[in-house]
């Protein structure tokens, strides 16, 4: 990665003390129901188009609806390469106009032909990561098309062309940025890329160039609330900034002056993100319409709003005589053949440098190289392409490769987390328990050690899910599984039963404090004083440790501690170490940390297991759990990274020592798809029967993808065993005997 070091101070512009004209903005047309996040625009004198994404599992990736819609958005085409959050467009590459998407189950680039949403070739240019933003830009003074890429913390900037007959997506450089984009936009007047994170109000700002040097990051200004989505209206002189937030879009000149805002209105509960523009006159939008993804109280989907009314209310000039097909008068492209066309040639007359894009070298760029030399792993065949040697896969050959040997069944909607239940009468007759934090579904679900679904039982939306041995209730001593239910901001909990299936006990939801939205959660029992305790978080980081105990029939719960954990970003996957007394939390941005885990230990600063950037962790970090060891040093923690579907394992042992990281392909003999967008994971190391001698890990699957292709809607947890990631110097050091009721 390029580090650019350079978040450039400037001076922040905030909209509050100014007083702007609000006017109405109606929802003029609607789509059906899409789990959207994003919209772009295709221009077309006859058949404007509004392109959105789908999130669905099995409906994953773009619709196409005609942006001349009278109240509702005629569908014309629905493509499902998987589930997708982000889709743009581009014009004339290779003569053709492009529908430009990223899959998140592949995370594979696909062109589609925008007159006929047809795919056109082969998809390009894997990037895997958890990405969250897709803008393009067509420079002013080459013609050359630029896509800016944003996830965690960065940006990466690509060139699109057709050379030698074939589309290429060439990497120019990955730079930081100061936040997780989620929204973006590009100004031609003001020659700048904007951008904003989710939760906050700043706008931050780069030029746009063409370049190898890393990008100057400034701060444009301040919205007057939290940003939900970023488009550029190109005027006649001087561009417009749309600002989306929530249920309103501010406008801004280039310099950040607040020129009047725009309410959407027509329903109940309105929130938009993922804003475009289509300038030109359609026949229903003599003024054109600014696009948005939509949720109010008749659903989601996308919506899109005349502008006519509001910029003569606003007093704004017009531009609908823009088009992004205009050709330039004397383009000159700083690509050329003297760098190999993979580098720009230097701008003076005189100056004959190149300066190589990524993976390119020499001093025509005409040699290519490969990221940490395809980690000794494979051969680099092209810039930055790997060829893995067997069993290694993932960024750039790093990551060691193994398979499921199991799935479960397909089961609820949206699932998360899953939990291991040692069985006290027979170990092959443990049970995995799973979570479905969707409202279709919302529950846990109980399978057996080959998949097989045993049980469903409706719980509100649990997110994460763990597992009590030996809870003293009355005069009965008995299992629990416990989560945080984002239904009602409860805690769960449920009784196991001798053969693993679940049923409610007394006391079984419990509430939290006024305010507080739970998300993550884990379990601990203290070996000092015995008690036990139950941890929930908040997306905020905030931390609350509850006291479980047994009165009057019932279980009851009580405040002992709260804290924040890590550095304050949106935190969700935790476990405990009960030997040793931690509790070990990921920090979905940042890092994985370890806390004491007794109410009164200190948790002003935690212990920095590992961090996005240090070279072996990558954002986000989820779900996290614990491989019992023989002794309080043995054992390991393995730790789960959504954005690049893989896992680290790490020494239970201070100072946690790095060991591995593997990923999970794709059983082919078995018909078990690969691990995409992983979440939840858990693992124990006590033999269980014949199925799993050396130990089991489960892990969730965001995208169930089926034998014949399809995806279904319904989720599945991997299964894999122990054996098969550590080698068999790190398995001796695994307790196979262990006993959650034995402590």
């Amino acid at each position: 990665m390029r580090l650019s070091g350079l978040f450039a101070a400037s001076l922040v512009v905030s909209v509050t003390a100014v007083t702007a004209l609000e006017v109405d903005l109606p929802v003029s047309a609607r789509s059906g129901d899409v789990e959207s996040d994003w919209t772009t625009v295709f221009y077309d004198v006859a058949h404007p188009l509004l392109i959105g994404n789908d999130g669905g599992a099995s409906t994953g990736g773009f619709h196409v609806f005609d942006l001349n819609g009278n109240g509702t958005l005629p569908e014309k085409q629905h493509k499902t390469p998987g589930r997708t959050k982000l889709v743009t467009t581009a014009y004339g590459i290779g003569g053709k106009d492009l529908i430009v998407t990223i899959a998140q189950p592949d995370s594979y680039f696909r062109l589609y032909d925008a007159n006929t949403a047809e795919q056109v070739g082969e998809p390009l240019t894997r990037t895997l990561g958890d990405w969250s933003a897709l803008c393009a830009w067509k420079s002013q003074t080459s013609g050359e098309q630029y896509i800016y890429l944003f996830g965690k913390s960065q940006a990466i900037h690509f060139l699109l062309r057709q050379r030698e007959g074939s589309y290429e997506l060439v990497e120019i450089q990955t730079f930081e940025t100061p936040v997780e984009a989620s929204s973006c936009a590009v100004s031609l007047s003001a020659r700048s890329v904007y951008f904003a994170g989710d939760d906050s109000a700043t706008v931050y700002a780069f030029a746009t160039s063409e370049k190898t040097d890393a990008p100057q990051i400034s701060t444009l200004g301040e919205a007057g609330d939290d940003i939900t989505g970023l488009a550029v209206y190109i005027g006649r002189k001087s561009d417009y900034l749309f600002v989306a937030e929530e249920d309103a879009i501010e406008i801004f000149d280039t310099s950040f002056k607040l020129q009047g805002s725009m309410k959407l209105t027509g329903d109940d509960d309105i929130e938009i993100q993922g804003l475009n523009i289509y300038q030109a006159s359609t026949e229903i939008y003599p003024a054109g319409a600014v696009t948005y993804a939509i949720e109010s109280d008749s659903g989601a989907g996308f919506g899109a709003s005349s502008l006519e009314a509001a910029f003569k209310d606003l007093g704004l000039e017009l531009n609908t005589a823009y088009n992004p097909r205009k050709k330039l008068c004397k383009a000159s492209s700083p690509v050329c053949s003297d760098c190999s066309f993979s580098g720009f040639c230097g701008s003076e007359a005189k100056d004959s440098s190149c300066s190589c894009f990524a993976g390119f070298e020499g001093s025509s760029c005409a040699a290519f190289t490969c990221r940490n030399n395809c980690s000794a792993h494979g051969k680099c065949i092209g810039a930055n392409i790997c060829q893995c040697d067997d069993g290694w896969g993932g960024l750039y050959c790093a990551f060691k490769v193994v398979q499921p040997v199991a799935e479960t069944d397909a089961n609820g909607g949206d699932g998360d987390d899953p939990a291991i239940w040692v069985s006290p009468i027979d170990k092959s007759e443990s049970r995995i328990i799973t979570t479905t934090k969707s409202e279709e579904g919302a529950g846990f679900g109980v399978f057996d050690l080959s998949g097989k679904r045993l049980q469903t039982i409706a719980a509100g939306e649990p997110n994460n899910v763990d597992v009590i041995y030996n809870f003293q209730a009355g005069n009965r001593t008995v299992d629990l599984v416990y989560a945080a239910c984002r239904a009602d901001n409860t805690l769960c909990l449920f009784e196991i039963s001798t053969n693993g299936t679940l049923q409610p006990i007394a006391g079984g939801i419990q509430p939290t404090k006024d305010d507080y939205d739970v998300y993550g959660s884990c379990v601990y029992r203290s070996r000092t004083s015995g008690k036990q305790y139950l941890f929930v978080n908040a997306k905020t980081a905030e931390y609350l440790q509850y006291e479980l105990t047994w009165a009057d029939g019932a279980l009851h719960t009580s405040l002992v501690r709260n804290f924040t954990g890590g550095s304050g970003g949106q935190v969700e996957g935790c476990v405990t170490d009960e030997a040793n007394g931690w509790i070990i939390i990921g920090e979905e941005p940042h890092a994985l940390w370890r806390y004491g885990a007794e109410p009164d230990d200190d948790s002003s600063q935690g212990f920095l297991i590992g961090e996005v950037g240090d070279g072996k962790m990558y954002a986000d970090v989820e779900g996290v759990t614990l491989v019992e060891g023989s002794s309080p040093d043995k054992g390991f923690i393995i730790v789960s990274q959504q954005g690049v579907s893989a896992y680290n394992v790490y020494r239970r042992a201070a100072p946690h020592e790095y060991v591995e990281t593997f990923t999970i392909y794709e059983n082919t003999e078995r018909g078990i798809d690969a691990v995409t967008n992983t979440d939840g994971i858990t693992a124990v190391g006590t033999a269980l029967g014949d199925k799993f001698p050396l130990g089991l890990i489960v892990v969730h699957d965001d995208a169930n993808q089926l034998p014949d292709g399809s995806t279904s809607e319904e989720a599945s947890f991997k299964l894999v065993s122990l054996g098969d990631v550590l080698n068999d110097e790190l398995i001796g050091e695994v307790d196979e005997n262990w006993d959650p009721r034995a402590l």
